[in-house]
């Protein structure tokens, strides 16, 4: 089983930026969105396409399913998803230890700016960044699944 293990901070400034070693625009919806699963398509740029199955989440971790799908499928099950559409711009950054990103929301959720790192099991935890604020690791109204249904700008 694929497991995802990760922490969500809020962002404080513009630290972070010096680390981004590449940024990709990415659109993601939401086909099932409940406590215990998850399903969502995503595309990233205009060649790369994702479906993911997520689990029920215990603390940090949770099961994690990925594959690559056609674009033009990913842009036909776009259009059957629940709420409104996810669009961020991803930065990938290079810190040391972990797996750090940090998304910053446009459309519906314009103004919002999250740090998330992944680590593998067994691993330490990264530390944190001085940039790296509250951690919203487990206020479900940072996830990207809520904020499809109740975008940022809304609050």
């Amino acid at each position: 089983m694929a497991l995802e293990t990760e922490r969500k901070f809020l962002v404080n400034g513009d630290g972070w930026r010096s680390a981004v070693v590449s940024t990709e625009d990415l659109v993601q919806g939401y086909l099932s969105v409940d406590a215990d699963r998850e399903v969502r398509v995503r595309t990233s740029g205009v060649d790369r396409a994702v479906i993911t199955v997520k689990g029920r989440r215990v603390g940090l971790t949770r099961s994690e399913f990925e594959y690559a799908i056609p674009m033009h499928e990913a842009r036909e099950i776009l259009t059957l998803c629940v709420g409104s559409l996810i669009e961020k711009r991803r930065h990938l950054l290079s810190l040391g230890t972990g797996r750090w990103v940090v998304d910053e929301f446009t459309g519906r959720s314009a103004g919002l700016v999250v740090a998330e790192v992944e680590w593998d099991e067994g691993q330490p935890v990264p530390p944190t960044p001085h940039w790296a604020g509250q951690d919203v690791s487990l206020d479900e109204r940072y996830s990207n699944a809520v904020l499809s249904t109740a975008p940022f700008t809304t609050w």
